[in-house]
């Protein structure tokens, strides 16, 4: 019977690029998450019966040993953007964790790969951060021989980071962010897939491993290249953190007052922490480069899914040309 392996997380941005690979390498693919009947598209992914959406709660030592009963590995996917009614950064980043490293030693998985992220740290001001650091440390003393899998900021069709600022770019000639001077280094997100797919199938050492595409380039030169792409020509102003930290303030507030019917998706304020400080993988730390992955470029990519936001959408490009027309 060919080898399983359990994805947390498996139907999210990274997840489901992990459970496609897999699923290809022929392997059987448990998707374990809350919602399976929201994961069902996973099932296309490999031949009947080969991928499982299954009931999940990271949070529930119970769930989670179920969910990785006979697995020859896993994979730890999840993640929150912003805490959510019972779902917090400690008790998914931290205890779900520590739940998945802990008991998949106990019950003697071969594998785990674990999805972290650049710049953790304990000490960060960034409730997210510290979150995420509490995290790997956690995996890292249940499971020492873990694959710790750090990237800087993904991108690829249904991102949070390029989809936002193309989604901000229509609304107005003015685009402002914070932190235009931040480095950062956009992975693609079938990269980080395939490095944890490699991690699951055993052809990764152990260890911590940064991953960055390969370019790094400013906050702000990355919202230019955005509003190249997406057609758009707004006037890119960087404001100062103190008056960004005040226009993030109001929009937690009125996510809090609401009681979760608003939504803050634009910028909070542990968002605004993130993008004070440099993402960019350290020169000395394993990476791709390790693994036999070359990275691909954003340059390369983001043209396929950011057509969406230009003034005509798929028509734009046959509009313009039709200018040219004129006269004839």
């Amino acid at each position: 019977m060919a080898n399983l392996v359990t994805i947390f997380g498996g139907s999210g941005f990274v997840g489901r690029q992990v459970a496609r690979l897999m699923a290809k390498r022929g392997w059987r693919v448990r998707v374990a998450v809350r919602r399976p009947d929201e994961a069902l598209f996973t099932r296309t992914y490999g031949a009947v019966g080969q991928v499982v959406p299954v009931l999940c709660n990271i949070r529930d030592e119970a769930s989670v040993r179920a969910a990785m009963s006979e697995a020859d590995a896993v994979v730890n996917c999840v993640n929150i953007e912003r805490a959510e009614g019972k779902s917090t950064f400690a008790n998914v980043f931290e205890e779900g964790a520590e739940h998945i490293a802990r008991i998949s030693a106990e019950m003697g998985v071969a594998r785990i790969v674990h999805l972290s992220g650049i710049g953790v740290d304990p000490e960060s001001a960034s409730r997210y951060v510290a979150a995420k650091a509490r995290g790997e440390a956690a995996v890292l003393q249940h499971r020492p021989d873990a694959i710790v899998l750090r990237p800087s900021v993904i991108f690829g069709t249904d991102d949070h980071f390029y989809n936002r600022f193309a989604s901000l770019a229509r609304l107005g000639p003015v685009m402002p962010i914070a932190g235009g001077r931040s480095r950062m280094q956009p992975v693609y997100v079938e990269d980080v897939a395939q490095a944890a797919a490699m991690g699951a199938a055993g052809e990764a050492e152990p260890g911590i491993y940064e991953l960055g595409g390969p370019d790094v380039m400013t906050l702000r030169e990355i919202v230019t290249q955005t509003l190249r792409v997406a057609h758009r020509r707004r006037l890119i102003i960087n404001m100062p953190f103190w008056l960004a930290g005040i226009g993030a303030a109001v929009l937690d507030g009125a996510q809090f007052a609401s009681f979760g019917l608003f939504k803050n998706k634009i910028l909070g304020r542990d968002q605004l922490l993130l993008l004070a400080k440099d993402n960019v993988a350290d020169p000395d730390a394993k990476g791709f480069g390790d693994l036999g992955i070359q990275p691909t470029a954003a340059e390369a990519v983001i043209d396929d899914y950011l057509w969406r936001f230009r003034p005509s959408g798929q028509y734009d490009a046959i509009k313009n040309s039709a200018k040219n027309l004129r006269g004839f």
